[in-house]
């Protein structure tokens, strides 16, 4: 490659690993697997070694790619929380131990431990007490995450030995069994799944709502001491076994050798196993075992001298497509899924992938009776890479032109991939829309889990949500299990869901595109359900924070006569159907918008919607022309630099408190 060449390429893989470091660090939404992300920042360093005048001090081989969100508030890491150098062969660990030898002549140690796939926080003590915990960010400021990080079961809250000070770090990250559970749980609600662990973890660490992040059962391990007063230690197998008797949750294996054969051995077996674990493990890291050593190592703007990443390859294995199945789901969607041949990959026996949708399956040119290429993307879920070899006589697949549960007529809209069968009462959707109705964000009816609802479909007892309201006490005890007080259990869930906000209601109904957020902005503006199912596009576009997609899937969803139906059928049984009942046009902020940014000094952001709706106003997440009032908090970042380029009136928690007192006096 001329000087010329590299000039191009280094430019061009700044750019593109920049645009995957924001969508891997900052939106947990990453588009490429890990390991083509890490061969492309390999490669960049290697041409900037070669060709270093085309270097930029800002170039991503210099910094960590996470930038600390606006959501929390910033933490200034005192010990700087590097990132790790990566290897993709033996011949680079030999390379990585040569570089060490030069510069350490005493014999030296190394520790190695599987490389857990998660989000890197760092967890402060005093005396023992757990008091603050932050994000890695770009390794020099964090987020603030200390109350989520409560919610993590298996981080210790107080220590087994009062230490004067200690910050540890840690990985943390989802069980494998956890991740397939929410997954399940997103394609039963028609939501957009997490596509690995690791971003699951770090989407559900970085909540605002603490609430969520408790929900999703998340795990950690601490592999490293930051910072200690009160005790002295000499050498990482030392610090990681003080951190175990302290009752943290370290590494399950952490092996010392004195030379590098042995590592390469050992992260070898490390590979072998790792698909027998209930945790991700995208590598092995190989680190100086003592203290001393690593200072004079040092470190480079980015990375430690004294420790390696060794990144292992994504395994991939040839099988045969025998068949493609397809199911509807929830929205009525069509998934087309691959059955194969049984083949053993990343430590388990793999016959099923999701094939996502027609333009995927196009893509591939996929054909039943094909050799593919599998592999699991981030290590967990099965896909398919490419097609082999096609059989003879073989006819690209297409998905049905009618749903394979009820017959009617399924059509792709708007320009999505996604097919979706007309019939909003079809038998395969219904399981779902019923899982979905009962659940605890939208009617929450304790009693009637899947077991339960599939028993009452099956039998007949069920066939559309406003049943639950008609089943009787008799009826409950025919299923198996239920006895005379559980049937009444269920009865009183069922009759205490129809007291339920409208906001619930409309969530339960499974509108396409209307989640919890929208639901409530929706119900707000229109305070009733009859005025919502004759609302027009126009007016329910013009409602702050909605949109014309939503507002477009709402009237479309009370545009057939069996949704309307449905209403009715609840409001019969008793089910609201008036928004709560709040201060409206003789509250204080009747007819104005709110933005809420920054964190407050006592309230929390549910408490100031609260008070502000409570007076009659009304609390969107976006700054507009529209806006009235933006409170402003610590940390307050584009949202008030934009209210102020607009005029709007900004103001703090203590103002917009008065502005309540004065109105009530």
């Amino acid at each position: 490659m001329n000087t010329e060449q590299a000039k191009i390429r280094i430019e061009e893989l700044t750019k593109i690993i920049l645009y995957h470091n924001d969508r891997y660090y900052n939106q947990d939404n990453p588009e490429i697997e890990d390991y083509e992300y890490d061969k492309l920042l390999n490669e960049l360093e290697t041409l900037e070694n070669n060709f270093p005048q085309f270097r930029k001090e800002d170039s991503p081989t210099n910094r960590v790619g996470g930038k600390a969100s606006e959501k929390f508030s910033k933490v200034i890491h005192q010990v700087p929380m590097e990132s790790l150098h990566d290897s993709f062969s033996a011949d680079e660990l030999r390379a990585f131990d040569s570089r060490v030898r030069q510069i350490i002549t005493d014999k030296a140690e190394y520790i190695v431990e599987p490389k857990i796939d998660g989000l890197s926080v760092s967890c402060e003590y005093e005396n023992g007490v757990f008091v603050r915990g932050s994000t890695r960010g770009d390794g020099v400021t964090g987020e603030d995450i200390t109350k989520n990080l409560m919610t993590v079961k298996s981080l210790p809250k107080r220590l087994k030995k009062s230490i004067p000070f200690l910050e540890v770090r840690g990985e943390v990250y989802m069980k494998n069994g956890t991740f397939l559970k929410l997954v399940e749980e997103q394609e039963l609600n028609g939501e957009k799944v997490f596509k690995n662990p690791r971003n699951a973890a770090a989407g559900s660490l970085r909540q605002k709502d603490e609430k969520i992040t408790a929900k999703r059962n998340l795990d950690i391990f601490i592999f490293n001491i930051q910072q200690i007063e009160g005790e002295v230690l000499q050498t990482h197998k030392q610090s990681l076994d003080f951190l175990r008797s302290l009752g943290f949750p370290v590494p399950t294996s952490y092996q010392l050798f004195d030379n590098i054969e042995d590592v390469i051995e050992n992260i070898a077996e490390i590979g072998n196993t790792r698909g027998q674990l209930d945790y991700q493990t995208d590598g092995a890291v190989v680190k100086i075992n003592d203290f001393e050593q690593r200072k004079l190592l040092g470190s480079t703007a980015k990375f430690p001298k004294w420790a390696e990443a060794y990144k292992y390859p994504p395994e991939e294995k040839e099988t045969k497509l025998l068949a493609i199945e397809v199911n509807v789901g929830r929205t009525g969607a069509l998934t087309p899924t691959g059955i194969f041949e049984p083949v053993f990959l990343a430590g388990t026996t793999v016959s099923r992938a999701v094939l996502h949708n027609q333009d995927f399956i196009d893509e591939l040119g996929l054909c039943v009776g094909d050799t593919v290429k599998i592999r699991k993307a981030g290590e967990i879920i099965p896909e398919v890479v490419s097609v082999v070899s096609h059989n003879s006589n073989t006819v690209p697949y297409h998905l049905p032109e009618v749903c394979p549960s009820c017959g009617s007529v399924v059509q792709r809209e708007n320009d999505e991939a996604v097919l979706r069968c007309t019939n909003t009462q079809c038998p395969a959707q219904l399981l779902r829309n019923l899982i979905h109705f009962v659940s605890r964000d939208a009617m929450n009816i304790d009693g009637l889990g899947e077991a339960v609802l599939k028993q009452m479909t099956e039998n007949h007892l069920i066939q559309s949500p406003s049943d639950i309201y008609t089943l009787t006490k008799e009826q409950i005890m025919t299923l198996e299990k239920k006895k005379e007080k559980s049937a009444d259990n269920l009865l009183k869930a069922i009759e205490k869901s129809k007291d339920n906000s409208l906001e619930r209601v409309v969530y339960a109904l499974g509108i396409r595109h209307i989640g919890q957020k929208s639901a409530k902005l929706l119900c707000n503006a229109m305070l009733s359900i009859d005025n919502i199912i004759h609302a027009t596009i126009e007016k329910l576009s013009a409602i702050e924070g909605f949109g014309g997609i939503m507002a477009e899937s709402v009237v479309s969803y009370f545009s057939q006569e069996k949704n309307r139906e449905l209403v009715e059928k609840l409001r019969n049984s008793g089910v609201k159907m008036l928004s709560v009942e709040r201060k409206t046009e003789s509250g204080k902020f009747f007819g104005k918008t709110f933005v809420l940014t920054g964190t407050l000094p006592t309230l929390k952001r549910s408490q100031a919607s609260a008070i502000i709706e409570n007076a009659g106003g009304k609390v969107v997440s976006s700054v507009s022309k529209k806006t009235d009032y933006v409170v402003a908090g610590e940390d307050a970042g584009s949202k008030l630099t934009k209210a102020q380029s607009l005029g709007i009136t900004i103001l703090s928690e203590e103002e917009l408190l008065f502005m309540v007192k004065s109105s009530e006096n």
